[in-house]
């Protein structure tokens, strides 16, 4: 059986802010160790990854 030693998530997302679209993008990979739990660290990758793209719009948002 195959083994997880790295994860990686990228997302992008391309709003539309006052009349102008604008493209966020954001990747990070990581280590898995053996005794982590992998779905666990995918979630918490995700959810960091996420969290930054919805950061950048937010503060695009604030200065539009």
């Amino acid at each position: 059986m195959a083994k997880t030693t790295t994860i990686r998530a990228t997302l992008k997302i391309t709003p539309k802010i006052k009349d102008t679209y604008y493209s966020f993008e954001y990747s990070e990979e990581r280590q898995v160790m053996d005794d982590d739990n992998v779905e666990q660290e995918k979630n918490k990758l995700w959810d960091d990854v996420y969290n930054t793209v919805a950061n950048q719009i937010n503060s695009t948002i604030e200065d539009a």
